[in-house]
């Protein structure tokens, strides 16, 4: 890796697997299970991406003192088989593959517990793809250690990385938040969960609608990185 390589931090659902209804089934049925409304199927799709108890407690009205159990319940079904469902995104495999035959540094930072996500991108035979990945606590009730929302998460994968800079790939708002508050361009890539123009309100430096041209953006955000690096040493040595 040079000097000027870019390291990629790519968020999970809705950038690099399609949770096909895995997620949103999974919460209806648990909701269903204890006696709960289930939110409209856009509120579903809302969902996705976000720190599963926010949006319980704020999108689905969970009273809290039922949230552990609701997790619970969702967690079973997710393993049993949401899963299953889910699928990469068309690209991903190619993408991933050409990065590490490059040398380019690849990680992910989830909102999802750590072990689960491990879980999911072995089950899609990628996870030894990245050189680290990191996720929230096992229980997403609790004040636990370790890293706090995506800027925290975000921040965490850095360190594992030995990086100050890098990119982040996401499809939702908090990907853009997150890589903001720890100084990184974020890429928003269309194919996710965010509403039109989400991306961009929250200072995207871009929105791609494919693998290609998520490529063609890293690559261009580190040739800018490069010159920007070239001019300070040129300056230096006057």
């Amino acid at each position: 890796m040079t000097s000027t390589t870019v390291p990629v931090i790519f968020d999970l659902d809705g950038t690099l697997v399609d949770p096909a209804g895995g997620i949103t089934d999974g919460i209806a049925a648990a909701l269903t299970e204890h006696g709960l409304a289930v939110p409209s199927q856009d509120l579903l799709d809302a969902m996705v991406g976000p720190k599963l108890s926010d949006s319980l407690l704020n999108v689905a009205a969970v009273p809290p003192a039922m949230l552990k159990a609701v997790i619970r319940t969702y967690r079973m079904h997710y393993l049993d088989s949401g899963i299953a469902q889910s699928r990469l995104y068309p690209g991903i495999v190619d993408l991933l593959d050409g990065y590490v035959e490059a040398g380019r540094p690849v990680a992910v930072a989830t909102q999802k517990p750590q072990a689960l996500a491990h879980i999911v991108l072995e089950h899609h035979k990628i996870a030894r793809r990245f050189l680290t990945i990191k996720g929230s606590a096992a229980d997403e009730t609790a004040a636990a250690a370790g890293p706090v929302g995506k800027t925290g998460i975000i921040a965490a994968a850095m360190t594992a990385l030995g990086t100050q800079h890098a990119v982040m790939v996401g499809d939702r708002a908090q990907d853009v938040a997150g890589a903001l508050a720890n100084g990184l361009d974020c890429i928003g890539v269309s194919w996710g969960f965010a509403p039109d123009g989400e991306l961009e309100a929250a200072g995207a430096v871009a929105v791609v609608h494919d693998t290609a041209g998520l490529r063609a953006k890293v690559e261009e955000l580190e040739n800018v990185r490069a010159a920007a690096l070239s001019e300070v040493r040129n300056d230096g040595a006057v």
